[in-house]
């Protein structure tokens, strides 16, 4: 028995519909497709319950035909990826049409200015539609994809079945057979010209009496003639002239935009250092092992200049302060940006609070920071802020540079390789394994004064890590 329902036509949508009566399905007398009329104000509905189900087919409206199947269309958005952040650039599409997804599985990558963004699927289904290609720009919020809910296997299936379609092609090979019979047939014809060169031969005893006597002293000369293009083969360079435009990623786009942001607005200026390593080495020499042992984590040199800073910010305050419009913001806490190299590009993930952390979790927090970061797992909230930022060059063998600010912070610390030289300690020349240090600082903030104590002080602390014990 069916039973009418009249709803307002911008209330209702098939999708709705079938959420409401997840088991109805709408059938007439005798099995028949029960039509329904689509008006500008309502619809008018007939729903009835049956164990079978039966499609709905609308009439009345002209060239437009609806199943339950595509009531059960979802088109899904573009999600929202960071607060700043509102839109990028498709990277891949990890399912195609006609693929079936399982809630929460990566189905796309986002690349954005920052980080590569995951996009799972929200609902489990098969992608019916993609609105947008790889290496299209996307909009937080636009239609991304369509997907049929529901989990049916059988319908992934059946896009798969059109595939032996090639094999109806191999059918064509079979003509190909009578071709090669036809190539037969040709094999006397080419007989027939090679008696017509036989007659060329009968010319050539005429000039052989005069010809060949000064053709015998021509192939001489000819000879080096033949040396002299193999020369020029090699030396031409014509093969290495060429070029490549590759357009620019997302990331390194953004870099870009703020490294000369900061060139643009800060007063930037570097004072330079260097600092004796040996106390240190012999330190981490010594300790290494029981720490991996302890720990499960290798110890490295970044905690120790990471400690050093946080003893000389806390020294010099204006170097862990910011400018903002008119006033100068000092924070109380130390967040200490570390410059992580990707294969997209360069990224700062933050570690918190480090004036109140040890060498070991400052090791353990880093260490767990740039693999995600190399894993292109890194989110928008692990590089958000930081205070102060430290870049070590010296991993790819730089001996000296001058790193740029990290705005809107006021300094940056650049470390380097470290390189045995000969210094003089105590009036005697000594070689000692020595690194350059750099401080790029905003002049607009901090002096030179206080630039120069800031970097003396972390020198002092490297070369005598018992100054952090003391905090002197």
């Amino acid at each position: 028995m069916a039973l009418l329902r009249r709803v307002p036509a911008k209330s209702l949508t098939y999708t709705t519909l079938i959420s409401r009566h997840s088991t109805a399905s709408l059938a007439a007398k005798d099995k028949l497709n029960l039509k329904y009329t689509l008006s500008y104000n309502q619809y008018s509905i007939a729903i009835t319950r049956q164990s079978k189900r039966t499609p709905l087919t609308g009439i009345n409206y002209k060239h437009q035909w609806t199943t339950v199947r595509h009531m059960a269309d979802k088109v899904i958005k573009v999600p929202n990826m960071a607060e700043s952040i509102s839109e990028g650039t498709l990277s891949k599409w990890l399912k195609g049409v006609g693929e079936h997804v399982q809630r929460d599985e990566q189905i796309a990558s986002i690349e954005t200015d920052k980080i590569d963004v995951a996009v799972n699927a929200s609902d489990s289904g098969t992608i019916v539609e993609v609105y947008a290609k790889e290496g299209d720009t996307v909009n937080v919020g636009a239609d991304f994809y369509k997907i049929s809910l529901g989990d049916a296997p059988a319908e992934g299936g059946s896009p798969s079945k059109p595939e032996p379609a090639p094999e109806k092609a191999a059918a064509p090979e079979k003509p190909a057979e009578k071709p090669a019979e036809k190539s037969t047939p040709p094999p006397p014809k080419a007989e027939k010209p090679a008696e017509k060169p036989a007659e060329k031969p009968a010319p050539k005893p005429s000039p052989a009496p005069p010809a060949p006597a000064t053709a015998k002293v021509t192939p001489g000369p000819a000879a080096p003639k033949e040396k002299a293009p193999t020369h020029e083969v090699p030396a031409s360079p014509s093969g290495s002239r060429t070029e490549r435009r590759v357009k620019m990623n997302r990331m390194r786009l953004r870099i870009a935009e703020r490294l000369k942001e900061s060139q643009n607005t800060a007063a930037s200026l570097t004072t330079f250092n260097e600092v004796d390593m040996s106390n240190l080495m012999d330190m981490r020499k010594k300790y290494k092992d029981d720490i991996l042992e302890k720990f499960g984590i290798k110890l490295g040199f970044m905690s120790a200049f990471i400690k050093a800073s946080v003893h000389a910010l806390n020294a010099v305050p204006a170097v862990n302060a910011r400018i903002d419009g008119a006033d100068v913001v000092y924070h109380d806490y130390m967040d200490v940006s570390v410059a992580v190299s990707t294969p997209k590009g360069l990224v700062t993930p933050v570690l918190r609070n480090v004036e109140s952390k040890s060498f070991i979790q400052i090791e353990k927090e880093l260490s767990d920071l740039s693999k995600k970061a190399r894993d292109g797992a890194i989110t928008i909230e692990d590089m958000a802020g930081g205070t102060f930022t430290i870049s070590n060059g010296g991993v790819f063998g730089s001996l000296m540079g001058t790193p740029i600010i990290n705005q809107p912070q006021a300094a940056i610390l650049g470390m380097h390789a470290t390189k045995e030289r000969a210094v003089v300690v105590n009036g005697q020349v000594v070689v000692r394994p020595m690194m350059y240090l750099a401080l790029t600082y905003d002049h607009r903030l901090v002096d030179g004064r206080e630039a120069v104590t800031c970097l003396v002080k972390i020198k002092e602390a490297i070369e005598d890590p018992r100054r952090l014990l003391l905090d002197i």
